[in-house]
């Protein structure tokens, strides 16, 4: 099936599909679909009043062919212009056993067949709040075949009970204990009640009927954080404009852009209520939105592709970045500039009119990189008509080069370029001022506290560090999308749920927050406490305000770089067009169902040994709760020296004994020790102590 185009700095092309009852000749109807504009055509596959019989005579025995032969289309249009869907008599759930028996086996047939024509998807309504044999028989049919077809779990926002005129004066619809069966929240339980029984499976999708009434703004949230592949667009909620148009109501048109992020693919069903124009007039105006939906902003350009995917935190301490890697964060828009802005001003505060000629300040830049910040702390002088002289000390060698290249060209003797670790580093002077951008997504995850603390020893007294303090926030997230990618990050060789103890940098889209971000650990440079402890704890309270699940916390900061001048990646007070982090996710292990008032508390520990670094984590609801995630970092740690050791180690050892074939053991461990003391990247970890990722 065609998915929606790129959207470009305005819309995108919507990937669109009709919707049929009953389809007498499907080559001529997929073609006169196609005319119309549309990409692709919902139909099913078996004659919708053709009820079939496997256990009573004589229709069991009925001769013929069950439905239409496949050399109706060829491979390929089966495989990407046609989706099927399920007959309407069906029902596996039914109380009537002979129903329930005969259901069974024509969904199976249909499934099977479904298989064998190999549809790209195949529409199954929920109708009902019972659907476990349905997703008994889906989950095995996954399970035991070998194909690829997506099930869109066919879902209305809200029930057709729920736009009843006369619904109050209905008796109360039947509730079991413990369940609510208000109207915005009925549908969203069949839902969830399904996919919870077909363990997340990732073939089971969902499609969302849209009605002409809508349910409230935060039940839209919630379903908006579950995988929707199609929206299903009756003709009946189209308005009828001056010219005679099918248009939206500003509240549908609303929802219709929030699908465009999700790429959501749409599906018109129905009949024509326009009689005077054509039925691509319905097509047509969702191309229209398409293209007048609002622009993506600086942030959503950077993100494009990035969507949803999981990506294991940088470690600098560890790993020497790549040069794209420096690239693609230089071009932030927003975080130089504010960088440069704090300089301004702490050198505006440090040096009075009168001593601007005279007095130079001592600025060091602690992890230089490629050299943005030294840039920006040039400008910044300048600016404040102040002097400055800049160490930038960088520890990985192949940056080195860059600001050499730097000072060479444009710096000159004003920028001294430092090779080192900045926490072993002897400096000649002290410093008036540190600038770093040690941060990770959640603040402290990259060790900034560690770098810090072990390098302000040479900050002068009253000295500055740029940050000067960075905070740490969690909120709980619903996401099947996210759940279901973390579920396959699994490895060989591994705890089998070692994934779910691990944070991932991810660029958050198909997901809901279920309530608003809490403080969790701040950091203050420089560290003026007597014992230096970057051990944290702290408990976070959360008040859930609809049914949902829990599926994680994401991860968020915002730094104080000096006074009022900050950098803020918190959802409602984004720093405008900054782009150099992604949230972070804190996934648990297994989902856990949360209802309207119910309070979710996680408990959150910083753990530091002194030989590494790690986040234990848990969530509880009451009655339920989770196993603590990670206690003692057994699967994801930021680790003191020796994993860089044991490889360069290996690779010493190898060339080493492939060279040395006639040497004894002793022989050949004095030959390695001594070639180690005599390498100067081990002589550089050794002497620095890295904190790095085991």
């Amino acid at each position: 099936m065609v998915k929606m185009a790129a959207a470009g700095s305005g819309g995108g092309r919507v990937s669109s599909g009709r919707d049929l009852n009953c389809v007498p000749e499907v080559p001529d109807t997929l073609g006169a679909v196609a005319k119309q504009g549309f990409d692709f055509l919902c139909m099913p596959i078996f004659h919708p009043r053709f009820k079939r019989e496997f256990y009573r005579e004589p229709a069991k025995s009925r001769c013929g062919p069950q439905t239409r032969s496949d050399l109706l289309l060829s491979g390929r249009d089966w495989n990407t212009l046609i989706v099927g869907k399920l007959s309407e008599w069906i029902k596996v759930d039914s109380e009537v056993p002979e129903i329930r028996k005969t259901s069974e086996a024509a969904l199976l047939q249909e499934l099977n067949f479904s298989a064998y024509l190999g549809l790209p998807a195949f529409l199954i309504p929920l109708a009902c709040e019972d659907n476990s044999n349905l997703a008994r028989l889906l989950t095995n049919h996954i399970h035991t075949g070998h194909h690829s077809t997506m099930f869109w779990m066919r879902v209305p926002l809200m029930t057709p009970d729920d736009l009843r005129e006369d619904l109050i004066d209905n008796e109360p619809l039947p509730q079991s204990e413990g369940e609510d069966n208000s109207g915005e929240e009925r549908t969203w339980l069949w839902w969830h009640h399904f996919r919870t029984l077909c363990d997340y499976n990732k073939r089971t999708a969902l499609a969302i009927e849209v009605g002409a009434d809508l349910p409230s703004g935060s039940i839209i949230d919630r379903w908006l954080g579950e995988p929707i592949k199609a929206a299903i667009l009756p003709t009946t909620i189209f308005l009828t404009n001056k010219k005679g148009f099918p248009v939206l109501s500003k509240v549908h048109q609303r929802l219709i852009f929030r699908l465009f992020k999700l790429e959501v693919q749409f599906v018109i069903s129905g009949s024509h209520h326009h009689s005077e124009k054509d039925f691509c007039s319905y097509l047509q105006y969702l191309e229209y939105l398409s293209q007048n939906r609002p622009p993506p902003n600086a942030y959503e350009m950077f993100a494009k592709g990035y969507e949803d995917y999981l990506q294991s935190p940088l470690q600098p301490l560890m790993d020497n970045l790549e040069s794209q890697t420096y690239e693609v964060f230089e071009k932030d828009p927003v975080k130089y500039s504010q960088y440069q802005q704090a300089v301004y001003k702490c050198l505006l505060d440090r040096v009075p009119e009168e001593e601007k000629d005279t007095n130079i300040q001592i600025l060091m830049v602690l992890g230089a990189g490629r050299g943005p910040l030294v840039n920006a702390s040039l400008r910044a002088a300048k600016q404040a008509e102040r002097k400055i002289k800049v160490y930038a000390v960088e520890k990985n060698p192949n940056a080195v080069i860059t600001l050499e290249g730097w000072r060479y060209e444009d710096w000159g003797s004003q920028v001294t370029v430092v090779s080192s670790d900045m926490r072993e580093w002897n400096p000649p002077e002290k410093a008036d001022i540190v600038v770093s951008e040690l941060l990770g997504s959640f603040g402290d995850n990259e060790l900034s506290p560690e770098c810090l603390d072990g390098a302000q020893h040479f900050l002068k007294e009253g000295g500055v560090s740029i940050p000067g303090e960075y905070t740490s926030y969690l909120a709980p997230i619903s996401s099947s999308k996210l759940y279901n990618e973390v579920r396959a990050c699994r490895e060989k060789d591994r705890d089998p749920e070692a994934q779910f103890e691990m944070p991932y940098v991810v660029r958050l889209h198909n997901f809901h927050q279920l309530a608003e971000p809490l403080q969790c650990f701040t950091f203050k440079h420089p560290n003026t406490g007597r014992d230096i402890d970057n051990n944290r704890y702290c408990c976070l309270k959360y008040s859930i305000k609809l049914n949902t699940v829990l599926h994680g916390f994401a991860g968020y900061f915002q730094t104080v770089l000096y006074k009022d001048v900050t950098l803020r990646y918190l959802p409602e007070t984004h720093s405008p067009g900054m782009f150099s982090w992604f949230p972070i996710l804190f996934p648990i292990k297994q989902p856990i169902p949360v209802r309207e008032g119910d309070t979710v508390c996680v408990r959150f520990w910083r753990c530091n040994n002194g030989k590494k670094v790690w986040y234990e984590w848990w969530a509880v609801t009451s009655p339920v709760c989770s196993a603590i995630h990670n206690p003692t970092g057994r699967s994801y740690t930021h680790r003191t020296v020796g994993s860089h050791l044991t490889r360069l180690y290996l690779i010493l050892f190898i060339a080493a004994s492939s060279l040395m074939q006639s040497m004894s053991w002793v022989e050949i461990c004095c030959a390695l020790n001594s070639l180690l003391w005599k390498t100067v990247e081990f002589r550089r970890y050794s002497s620095t102590g890295y904190m790095v990722h085991s």
